[in-house]
C-alpha cells in the first residue's frame, strides 16, 4: 500500500464511530459481550497506536475486558519483514555455520542468511519478541513491524468474532469430553468416590490420570454423567443446589458420518429391511427418563426406564436386550434403528457392535431439527402422555410399571392396522414368544386403561 492510499480503517465514518461509542455506553449494563462492531473499532484503534486504557474508555468497558479480548483472540502470524530473511534464531547475527543442507553442497552462503536453517540446525533457539508480553500484546500499530522478522501476533476483528461465536456455541453444547473418555473417567473415579474419597484427593494423587479439571469432575457428578452420585460426597449434600440447566454430554458430530438420513434411505432402499424408530421421553427434568423403540411395520413399542438420560444407560438397555434375545433374534428385530441427534445416542459404535466386535444393528440419525423423519414413534408417544402427562415424574416407577403401561398401549386397536392391535400384528410377524421377552402381555380390549388411573397406587 502506497503512502497516498488510504487504509480501510481510516475510511471509517467518524460520526458512525461516535454513535457506536454512545450506544455502547448506554447498553453496557445489558450487553456483557463484545459485538462485531466493537471488535472492528478495537482493531482500528490498535492499528492507530491507542493504548488498552484508551480503548476501554472509548468503548465504556473495563481495561481487563479489552486486555482479555486481545490476548484470547489474537492470532499468530509467520509474516516476515519485507526483503528480509525469516530467520528467527537468537544466534543468527553471530552464526558462521555453512552447508547445513546436505542436498546443497555447492552453497557458499552463511546458513544464517537462509530461512531453512531454522528447521535443520540442532542449535536453533527461537527469539521471541518481548513486546508481545506487554500491552497491547499484539503487533498492530508497532513501529518496528516493518523491520521485524520474528513471529508476530495480530488482533483481527473477523477472526476474533468468529472465534467468539465458536466458543459461545461450544460452551452451550455440553460437557467437552468424548464418550470413551467419559467412560474411562467413570470407571476410574466413581469407585473412589463411592469409597468416600473427594475429587480433590483423587486428582491430587493421580494427576496423570486426568485430562479434565477437578471442577469438571464435580460438574459431571452433579449432572449425573458418572455412576457416582452427590450422595457419595457428604459435604456437597450440605450445599443448597443452584438453579441451573443440567449438564449434558457434548455430541461428537463425527459419529454421524456415514449415518445421516441420506445414508439411512440408501440402506433401506438396498436392504428393504424393517425399521425401528428410537426416542426418549422426558419426565421430571433431571429425573428418570424412558427409552422408546417402535417397530415401524406394526406400531409395536417397547420402553425402558433409565435413571439418567446418558448414552451409557442406552447402551445398557441394548446389552440387556441382546443378552435376552440372543444374537440372531436381535439382528432380526433390529436391522436398522433411526434416532434423533440427542446426546444419549452419541456413541453409535457401542450400540452397533457387541462386546466381541460383531455387528448387531445399524444406527442412523435424523437431520437436525427434523423429528418428522421418524413420525411413528413421535405420534405413539401420545399414548404414553395420556397415562404419564407431560411434566409428571417417573421417579417412583420401575420397569414392571413401564411394561404394564406398554402392554395396555400395544393392546389398543389401531384403525390403520385394520383394527388389529400392535401386539397381535407383532406376534404374527415375529412369533408369540417374543413379546414375553420384552415383558409384554395381551390386555383384553375392554380392560385397557389409557389414563393416569392405571398407576392409581403410584405417587407422582
Amino acid at each position: 500500500m502506497s503512502q497516498n492510499e488510504c487504509s480501510p480503517y481510516e475510511s471509517l465514518d467518524c460520526e458512525a464511530m461516535q454513535t457506536c461509542r454512545e450506544d455502547t455506553a448506554m447498553t453496557e449494563i445489558k450487553k456483557k459481550h463484545l459485538t462485531d462492531e466493537e471488535r472492528i473499532l478495537i482493531e482500528h484503534w490498535l492499528k492507530g497506536g491507542s493504548s488498552i486504557i484508551k480503548i476501554a474508555e472509548e468503548l465504556g468497558k473495563s481495561t481487563s475486558t479489552i486486555s482479555r479480548e486481545i490476548r484470547a483472540r489474537a492470532v499468530a502470524s509467520e509474516k516476515a519483514a519485507v526483503g528480509r530473511i525469516a530467520n528467527r534464531c537468537i544466534f543468527r547475527k553471530d552464526c558462521i555455520k555453512r552447508q547445513l543442507c546436505e542436498d546443497k553442497p555447492d552453497c557458499i552462503r552463511k546458513c544464517a542468511a537462509c530461512k531453512l536453517c531454522n528447521n535443520i540446525c540442532t542449535d536453533f533457539e527461537e527469539e521471541i519478541c518481548l513486546k508481545l508480553y506487554e500491552p497491547p500484546y499484539v503487533c498492530n500499530g508497532c513501529k518496528d513491524e516493518r523491520f521485524c522478522s520474528l513471529k508476530k501476533k495480530y488482533y483481527l476483528h473477523r477472526k476474533a468474532h468468529q472465534a467468539y461465536r465458536e466458543t459461545l456455541s461450544e460452551s452451550r453444547s455440553g460437557a467437552n469430553i468424548s464418550e470413551d473418555e467419559l467412560r474411562a473417567l467413570d470407571e476410574f473415579v466413581s469407585p473412589l468416590l463411592i469409597n468416600g474419597q473427594s475429587p480433590h484427593h483423587i486428582v491430587a494423587n493421580n494427576p496423570d490420570q486426568f485430562n479434565v479439571s477437578e471442577k469438571s469432575i464435580y460438574r459431571y457428578v452433579a449432572g449425573n454423567l458418572l455412576s457416582a452420585h452427590t450422595l457419595n460426597m457428604p459435604r456437597i449434600c450440605r450445599i443448597k443446589p443452584r438453579k441451573s440447566k443440567p449438564v449434558q454430554h457434548k455430541v461428537d458430530k463425527a459419529c454421524r458420518i456415514g449415518r445421516n438420513y441420506n445414508d439411512f434411505q440408501k440402506f433401506i432402499e438396498q436392504s428393504g429391511r424393517a425399521v425401528v424408530e428410537m426416542d426418549t421421553v422426558i419426565g421430571r427434568i433431571g429425573g428418570k427418563v424412558l427409552l422408546t423403540l417402535l417397530f415401524k411395520n406394526c406400531d409395536f413399542m417397547i420402553a425402558f426406564i433409565r435413571d439418567r438420560n446418558t448414552s451409557k444407560s442406552v447402551i445398557d438397555c441394548f446389552d440387556q436386550m441382546y443378552d435376552n434375545l440372543g444374537k440372531d433374534a436381535f439382528r432380526k428385530l433390529f436391522p436398522a434403528i433411526l434416532a434423533d441427534n440427542g446426546s444419549e445416542f452419541s456413541n453409535p459404535n457401542a450400540m452397533e457392535f457387541d462386546a466381541m466386535g460383531a455387528r448387531r444393528t445399524n444406527l442412523f440419525y435424523c437431520d437436525p431439527n427434523a423429528s418428522f423423519q421418524k413420525p411413528n414413534v413421535e405420534l405413539n408417544h401420545e399414548f404414553i402422555r395420556r397415562i404419564l402427562p407431560k411434566g409428571s415424574s417417573f421417579d417412583n416407577l420401575d420397569q414392571k410399571d413401564i411394561n404394564l403401561m406398554m402392554s395396555h398401549i400395544n393392546s389398543y386397536s389401531r384403525e390403520k392396522l385394520n383394527d388389529m392391535s400392535p401386539h397381535d400384528l407383532f406376534c404374527y410377524l415375529y412369533g408369540v414368544s417374543v413379546p414375553d421377552i420384552f415383558g409384554q402381555r395381551k390386555i383384553l380390549p375392554n380392560d385397557i386403561i389409557l389414563k393416569p388411573s392405571l398407576f392409581k397406587n403410584v405417587p407422582f
